[in-house]
């Protein structure tokens, strides 16, 4: 694990949308999570496990979107885990220190 957003609140599913998880900058910076990363999402709400990648929002608004055939698998409300995942040596896993956020309710930092 390299990343991990734990607990943020899903507010908006887009069907229409291309694909991917939209989230907001602020959230991306503090989790370490870069645009187009390939992301696996967790919903606590229904069971839902899937992959897609990351797509920057608007800075500060807290969004967590679903677009595309992702829409599908959460509503509006959810309670989601977002994690990324690294590469790397095996003597670089054994000391590498993932970024862990804990958001606040509304996806607050």
């Amino acid at each position: 694990m390299k990343s991990k957003l734990h607990c943020v609140t899903v507010t908006e599913a887009n069907l229409r949308y291309m694909g991917s998880i939209t989230i907001d900058e602020d959230l991306m910076d503090a989790a370490n999570l870069i645009a187009g990363e390939k992301v696996q999402v967790l919903d606590n709400n229904n069971g839902e496990r899937f992959e897609t990648y990351i797509i920057k929002g608007e800075r500060g608004s807290g969004c967590i979107c679903l677009n595309g055939a992702a829409a599908r698998r959460v509503q509006v409300g959810d309670t989601i885990i977002i994690i990324s995942y690294a590469l790397m040596d095996f003597e670089e896993a054994k000391t590498f220190q993932p970024t862990v956020v804990f958001p606040k309710e509304g996806n607050a930092l």
